[in-house]
């Protein structure tokens, strides 16, 4: 969680209770318990509408929940404020890609340029490289997708979910699908 503020015309009324909150939002997202750190996210951003750990935070939240359109205003406003922020990126990234499912050219290219800068600022930021490789399967760019989860192995050589797509690759190269 990111310390950095940016400048706030109208300090929060409370920041002490605004630091508490978005303590317990972010302990609850790293427990995985997204829908659960969002009453706690929601009203440290009432609280104080500028702090960008709670941006980023809460608009993980929502991005964690499906909810990428509330997120996008959140995380775009923390990336204004802090544009090098390699998490502001990566949650960025996520909120534009939206479900992997249903997302469009469009919406790939903007969670890539996304992602991408993410690696730009940090070359070791995680997951990054495996959801490049989830978008370029989706893509069927078997190339990329191949070179993006061996990245993710070189940052996480214990990403079992980019081992197991390497196996998915090779087995589709073998049957002939592939390139």
């Amino acid at each position: 969680m990111s310390k950095k503020r940016t400048s706030t015309p109208n300090p929060p009324a409370d920041p002490a209770r605004a630091h508490r909150l978005l303590s317990r939002g972010a302990q609850l997202l790293a427990e995985g318990r997204a829908r659960e750190a969002l009453a706690p996210l929601q009203h440290a951003h009432r609280l104080d509408a500028d702090d960008v750990p709670t941006l980023i935070n809460l608009g993980g939240a929502y991005v964690m929940t499906g909810q990428h359109k509330r997120a996008l205003p959140l995380l775009e406003r923390a990336r204004d404020a802090e544009p090098d922020n390699s998490m502001v990126w990566i949650n960025l990234g996520a909120a534009y890609l939206g479900n992997p499912l249903l997302s469009t050219a469009r919406q790939q290219d903007r969670a890539i340029a996304a992602f991408e800068r993410s690696l730009e600022l940090n070359p070791t930021a995680p997951s990054v490289h495996y959801n490049l490789g989830l978008i370029y399967v989706d893509r069927g760019d078997a190339v990329r997708a191949r070179a993006a989860f061996e990245q993710a192995l070189r940052v996480d050589p214990q990403d079992q979910d980019a081992r197991g797509w390497l196996a998915r690759l090779d087995q589709r190269k073998e049957g002939g699908e592939d390139e």
